[in-house]
């Protein structure tokens, strides 16, 4: 049976995009407490099915795929610009497919103005009615206001007329920034883009026999199985290992190990990486919010993923693709590298900030033991000696050395030079993850 929490998200999925949601409303329909509701409308957020705007409300929305969610709607982008919505309240869920700034004449703007697309322009109230005919939502700059005969157009048309106090420019990279944003977190792989589905999956119940996971064994050629209860919630792993020298008649829950490692779908890859690397486990059950058992996620999974991302072509860029992009393998010393300090790398007093100078240390150690051992490494302990500050426009030198290395981890203790003087040292502790 399905929890309050999970009735309150499918409630939501079951409303018309548009709707209005409300904590004292769900909490009254579905007859649960108002703490309850809060949780999952804010649960439904996060999912991208719902969205809170200020002034205006919650409302349902219609959840982005993947591969759209450069798209912004027009609920975010009152979020975005700190907007007031003057009407077409009812059109707030709608995605908009591009944005046009509004500083021509008026049949001129005609041409590039279509439906879905968002108007930004000033005081132009001929201009507002021209793109709600379109099938255009508006975005008035500097504070204006327009006419009660657009704002009725505009709730007939269920196309948004937004007023924001920022100028046209403004908005505009606002907006863009946003979008940039979207693009970056389209790269991020979630456990919930890889796994295996509970449909496709292997498990045991708490109940079963050792005999049954011979079967199992024999069935998928796999040697650990998460296990659940009757409720179907994981309630342990059972491997190869622990089932060792047990009858076949032994109880699953007695040989199992408790209290394992879980993934959820929105678990970053990069956690998931870590946390199998650290704990050493080839496969990790995935779970909902209530510990219900949703599929798995195998360590070879993982690394599938790992190496996909690393042929792809970069969308947007981090502070972390900023200063990977600057780093250049030295042309005369083997295993040497060189880097030029650009303005986004630096603190506000306009020397290397401790934090990029940290990345550049582990971006260098991470090229080394690619380069000498073919393998990947997720950083375990890090420590950083800051011995002098470096200006902007500074080219560094960095001399990563490998101490010690082994079949799981690896110590490498890296030096960085400005000019001939020493400027940093760190010295990192690594699990490593063959290719």
């Amino acid at each position: 049976m399905a929890t309050k929490h999970e009735q309150i998200i499918q409630h939501i999925l079951s409303l018309d995009i548009g709707n209005k949601i409300s904590v004292r409303q769900i909490a009254k329909q579905l007859n649960v407490s108002d703490g309850t509701a809060y949780r999952a409308i804010k649960e439904a957020e996060n999912l991208g099915i719902v969205s809170t705007i200020e002034r205006v409300g919650t409302i349902r929305i219609e959840r982005k795929k993947k591969e759209n969610i450069e798209r912004l709607t027009f609920a975010e982008v009152v979020n975005i610009i700190d907007g007031q919505v003057l009407g077409g309240r009812e059109g707030l869920h709608k995605t908009l497919n591009k944005f046009v700034i509004g500083a021509m004449e008026l049949d001129a703007m005609l041409r590039y103005t279509e439906a879905g697309s968002l108007l930004i322009v000033g005081n132009r109230t001929k201009a507002h009615q021209l793109a709600l005919n379109e099938g255009a939502a508006v975005l008035i700059t500097g504070g204006f206001d327009t006419e009660e005969h657009i704002k009725k157009l505009a709730d007939e048309k269920q196309l948004p007329i937004i007023s924001s106090s920022y100028d046209s420019f403004t908005v505009a990279a606002m907006i863009n920034r946003a979008i940039y944003d979207q693009l970056i977190k389209k790269e991020i792989v979630f456990a919930g883009d890889i796994f295996t589905s509970f449909e496709n999956s292997y498990f045991l119940h708490a109940k079963d026999t050792v005999g049954k996971w011979h079967e199992l064994n024999k069935e998928s050629t796999h040697a650990r199985f998460p296990v659940v209860d009757e409720k179907n919630k994981v309630v342990g792993v059972v491997t190869a290992k622990d089932i060792l020298g047990k009858g076949e008649d032994t109880l699953i829950e007695r040989v199992m190990s408790r209290n394992p490692a879980v993934a959820q779908r929105k678990t970053s890859l990069a956690s998931a990486a870590h946390t199998m690397v650290w704990e050493g486990i080839e496969l990790m059950p995935v779970v909902s919010e209530s510990n219900e058992l949703e599929g798995v996620l195998s360590r070879q999974d993982v690394l599938k993923a790992l190496q996909q991302i690393q042929r792809q072509p970069q969308i947007g860029e981090t502070i972390d693709d900023t200063v990977s992009n600057n780093i250049t393998a030295s042309d005369t010393e083997e295993g040497v590298y060189h880097t030029r300090i650009v303005p986004q790398m630096t603190d506000q007093l306009g020397n290397l900030s401790n934090g990029v100078f940290t990345m550049l240390i582990t971006e260098a150690g991470r090229r080394m033991l690619s380069q000498m051992k073919k393998s990947d490494m997720v950083v375990e302990n890090l420590n950083v000696f800051f011995i002098k500050p470096v200006q902007i426009d500074s080219n560094l030198t960095i001399k990563p050395e490998l101490l010690e290395v082994g079949r799981m981890f690896a110590k490498i203790d890296v030096e960085v030079f400005n000019g001939r003087k020493i400027v940093g040292k760190g010295l990192i502790m690594a699990q490593l993850i063959s290719r």
